[in-house]
């Protein structure tokens, strides 16, 4: 038996023997694009992108790669998070590491990266894009 219908089996025994009701365990969704919003402090401009999993994008002085985006089912409470690293370009050209980790789209003050000219944040995660996909690397 797997560890994830051992958990649905033991929340059954114990919805069954104290009469509480517990909440349903939904699967994550696994999403192929993410989107995020960037916030130029130069010009005041937002604007939202989308980048599909395991592309870069470049924003600004930054470069944007998710690894991975997820969603729950419109059934569930919406909580949309995704596994982020964000690069800077600097003045020298060298590439640096500003941010790896986790973003949530539900609390974007957070989990967002806060440069000193660029913001990103992620916004939401979906399906797929006007945004022609990435050629398969060879």
């Amino acid at each position: 038996m797997t560890s994830r219908r051992l958990a649905i089996a033991a929340l059954a025994l114990i919805t069954a023997a104290t009469g509480v009701v517990q909440p349903a365990l939904a699967d994550k969704i696994k999403n192929p694009v993410a989107v995020f919003a960037g916030l130029d402090k130069i010009t005041g401009r937002i604007i939202s992108f989308d980048v599909y999993i395991d592309e870069t994008v470049q924003f600004g002085a930054l470069q944007v790669t998710p690894r991975v985006c997820y969603t729950r089912p419109p059934t569930e409470p919406p909580q949309t998070d995704a596994f982020v690293e964000v690069d800077e370009i600097t003045l020298a050209r060298k590439v640096r590491r500003i941010f790896t980790g986790w973003m949530f789209a539900a609390s974007p003050g957070l989990h967002a990266v806060d440069h000193a000219v660029y913001d990103v944040w992620l916004t939401d995660c979906k399906a797929s894009s006007p945004v022609k996909p990435p050629a398969p690397k060879k």
